[in-house]
């Protein structure tokens, strides 16, 4: 295992009831980057997240964290890691100096108070300080929850769904703090996310899908391995002849964009043979359009394996 990864582990796993939740996942990050995790819900990017930082003991795996065994040494890798959960986890009828006082109390940190008094400032909530947690808006949760994570002065960020819920401004706010984290502080991060905007934020991407790994990469390395072909359809379309397209050999993804419909493929004799036997299609503007993340990740998931077949649905 390499000493200069933040994160390198192999063959990942975790089975609950006969199904592979985690399925031989492999994943290596360098140390001050900033990886998405994406992936639909269910995937495993929790399951994962939480077996990185201790929560839980996988079934089989190897490898390190943060230079340690991350089954062996899993008590210390908790103190050095800082994991923001998909739920505000903090006290809502304790003020947010109380919510961080109570944190550092937990980690036995020397000099309590002057790490509070840091936190409150990195944060911007030194002048909230005495608000109660219960009574702040979604963003300000949000840096709440931030601001304790941060205060032991973690080497890694795992972060579930940090903007679930949180309003764009709000969420700009938060990956600005992010990237300076990254770029400054050398601090390294894997966060997933749902939001396409959120991934195109982040240094490298990996996504999950029933367990198992389908796609690693920069945007642009995803997009180019994806060997898609998408075309661009504008105007009227019923829902029938939607659901025709998604039913079409060789279509694998039919999705909104806009005021267009973006049809993708593998195959672009299938795509063409698809779209040419619209009905009205003499009414139809049909151009190449240029791959999305979203249109890759849809279509990875058309093509993935559900880990649910092969435990007897359930």
């Amino acid at each position: 295992m390499s000493s200069l990864l933040a994160i390198d582990v192999r063959g990942l796993s975790k089975r609950y009831g006969g199904r592979a939740v985690v399925d031989l996942v492999d994943l290596q990050l360098a140390p001050g980057r900033i990886c998405g995790f994406l992936g639909p819900n269910g995937s495993g990017k929790t399951t994962t997240i939480r077996m990185l930082c201790g929560l839980l003991t996988p079934d089989a795996g190897e490898g390190h964290c943060l230079g340690l065994d991350f089954r062996r040494d899993a008590v210390a890798i908790k103190r050095q890691v800082g994991y923001m959960t998909q739920k505000f986890g903090l006290y809502e009828d304790l003020s947010i100096r109380e919510n961080l006082d109570f944190v550092a109390r937990l980690f036995g940190m020397p000099q309590r108070q002057a790490a509070v008094d840091r936190a409150l400032e990195r944060l911007g909530l030194a002048s909230r300080q005495k608000q109660l947690a219960g009574t702040l808006s979604g963003g300000w949760k949000q840096r709440l929850a931030l601001a304790a994570c941060l205060l032991h002065e973690p080497k890694l960020l795992l972060l579930d769904e940090p903007t679930a819920g949180v309003d764009p401004k709000a969420r700009r706010d938060f990956w600005d703090e992010i990237h300076r984290l990254a770029q400054q502080e050398g601090i390294t991060v894997l966060v997933s996310t749902h939001y396409m905007d959120e991934a195109e934020r982040c240094h490298e991407l990996v996504y999950i899908a029933y367990g198992r790994i389908l796609a690693r990469g920069s945007e642009a390395e995803i997009i180019a391995a994806s060997g898609l072909h998408v075309r661009a359809l504008h105007g009227s379309v019923d829902a029938l002849t939607v659901e025709r397209l998604k039913q079409a050999e060789g279509v694998l993804s039919v999705a909104a964009f806009g005021n267009a419909l973006h049809i993708a493929a593998q195959d672009e004799v299938l795509l063409e043979r698809a779209l040419a036997a619209l009905p009205g299609t003499g009414t139809l503007h049909i151009e190449p359009a240029t791959p999305t993340l979203e249109d890759v990740f849809i279509s990875l998931i058309a093509r993935a394996q559900d880990n649910f077949a092969s435990a007897g649905g359930r």
